[in-house]
């Protein structure tokens, strides 16, 4: 299963490059937020980060936005679960401030399942405590 992720993660990282669309050179982009243990609040630098990268991306009507969140494996798969969703609702009423369209959005939380980090260490944890957000040009 590890691998498996290991192997989405690098055809995802692939897949991030640049494309053509339209006759125009458009590409790709990922940021990742992090979250405490337990919290789906995001810090006010993160939210910067977020906004500086949206107002970067030209043309951003013309992307499909994937949210995609996980937790660590710390306080029983029904609480992650529920924690995932509030982690995803949180960055998609962030994305909505700045108007971008609903129905480009797309989420999937993962809670606990699917773990890209080891959850036996302190540092796997951590960064299991995350929201993905690709922005991918819409293909035509």
């Amino acid at each position: 299963m590890k691998i498996l992720a290991l192997i989405t993660l690098s055809l995802l990282v692939l897949t991030l490059g640049r494309t053509q669309n339209l006759h125009r050179e458009q590409r790709s982009y990922l940021k990742s937020i992090y979250f405490g243990g337990g919290s789906y609040e995001i810090d006010d630098e993160q939210i910067v980060e977020l906004f500086q990268l949206i107002d970067s991306i030209p043309n951003i009507e013309r992307y499909q936005i994937s949210i995609t969140s996980h937790t660590d494996n710390i306080g029983g798969k029904a609480y992650n679960e529920w924690l995932s969703g509030k982690r995803s609702e949180m960055v998609l009423d962030y994305l909505l401030l700045k108007k971008l369209n609903r129905e480009n959005i797309f989420i999937k939380d993962f809670g606990q399942e699917n773990p890209w980090y080891n959850n036996d260490t302190f540092d796997g944890r951590i960064r299991n405590r995350r929201v993905d957000i690709v922005f991918s040009p819409l293909t035509l």
